[in-house]
């Protein structure tokens, strides 16, 4: 099977299978989301919303949290993973937004990308679903879902990941595919255990071919 084929195969069925897919992160903003995807690393969705409406409640601005101490900010995130970090973050972050960006969060990458707590991903999340740019983040799931459908080839960091789709993907469904894959290893092709007997994309996963039907597969050319 060709790359080409692969990646015909995988998008479609993707679609089947998350025919709505967009982000589960909770925000009416895109500074809101943008404090979301931050507390998210190395963190689910799901606990992130559950310390977010307070959150807001408190601060719904970056004006508003940019005014606080970290200490402050902790109380309401103590929940999620390495709170400490992510309260410093936070209030740096929207100091910066206030001081450097005239309060508006930026579309630029490179602009995100200066701010406190935003890495890559973080910052093609929000340039992906706010300034709707054909941008992919890559996170493990992302990442883990893509080496074992044989998606990507010898890649090692997420960034390499990140190019291999890139190449392959046709801009106009970067961002539902975006969505399409971190849904698929989050309810599908869990890390420990995939649920392979539920997945339409059996025909195309390397995977699936070597490890579970325990049959040859074509390498990707």
């Amino acid at each position: 099977m060709t790359t080409k084929q692969r990646y015909t195969l995988a998008l479609q069925n993707l679609a089947l299978m998350y025919p709505d897919a967009q982000t589960e992160l909770e925000y009416t903003d895109t500074f809101q989301l943008l404090v979301a995807v931050i507390l998210s690393a190395q963190c689910t969705d799901k606990r992130v919303n559950t310390v977010t409406p307070a959150l807001f409640e408190k601060y719904p601005t970056c004006e508003a949290m940019a005014k606080a101490d970290s200490t402050e900010i902790f109380p309401y995130i103590k929940s999620i993973s390495y709170p400490n970090s992510k309260s410093k973050y936070l209030v740096n972050c929207a100091r910066q937004l206030v001081e450097k960006f005239n309060s508006q969060v930026p579309s630029d990458v490179e602009q995100l990308q200066t701010l406190q707590g935003v890495g890559r991903k973080t910052a093609n999340v929000i340039a992906s679903v706010v300034f709707k740019q054909a941008k992919m983040p890559v996170d493990t799931h992302v990442h883990r879902v893509c080496r074992r459908i044989g998606l990507t080839k010898n890649a090692k960091t997420v960034r390499q990941t990140e190019d291999q789709l890139m190449k392959n993907i046709p801009l106009d469904d970067v961002a539902a595919v975006h969505h399409q894959l971190i849904l698929h290893g989050r309810y599908t092709c869990k890390a420990r255990k995939p649920l392979c007997t539920r997945c339409r994309l059996t025909d195309c996963c390397v995977f699936y071919s070597k490890e579970i039907n325990k049959t040859p597969t074509d390498t990707i050319k």
